[in-house]
């Protein structure tokens, strides 16, 4: 799946502008997403900390939640941009393994696309399988149940 020159630029944008909503007074490292749907809805996240930090919250996961929390379920794309609190990005952004994973929950893995930003002008596209790949999805599971019985 391609995407044209217009959404991939309002994704991006929309995950800069995301990292200012982030809040991390533990970490100091501030990521925002944009998340479009297959609809061509978007869905934004940003990070959110917290002192016992297994209960903080990446900004890609805080998007899909929001989308999936308001009945969407279908997603062809996110971008994401991170960096210090404050400051402009000096990196690409990778989502985490955890992300990854929850991706693999809502997105086909062969033409989900997953934007890493460094700057407006700066970034890379993969797809889903291209980060996770052999990566563990439903249809494990059921293969498992099914031959257990």
């Amino acid at each position: 799946m391609d995407l044209d020159k217009e959404t991939l630029r309002t994704l991006i944008n929309k995950a800069m502008e995301m990292r200012r909503f982030a809040y991390v007074p533990y970490s100091k490292y501030s990521v925002g997403a944009a998340l479009l749907s297959s609809d061509n809805t978007i869905f934004t996240g940003c990070n959110v900390e917290n002192a016992a930090f297994t209960p903080s919250n990446c900004a890609e996961r805080t998007a899909f939640f929001k989308a999936v929390s308001e009945g969407v379920r279908k997603f062809k794309a996110i971008a994401v941009s991170a960096g210090p609190e404050g400051e402009d990005s000096t990196d690409y952004a990778s989502p985490c393994g955890v992300c990854r994973q929850v991706m693999t929950e809502f997105c086909n893995p062969e033409d989900f696309l997953i934007i890493c930003v460094k700057n407006k002008d700066e970034y890379k596209i993969f797809k889903l399988k291209e980060l996770l790949p052999d990566a563990f999805g439903g249809e494990a599971i059921n293969t498992t149940v099914i031959k257990q019985q």
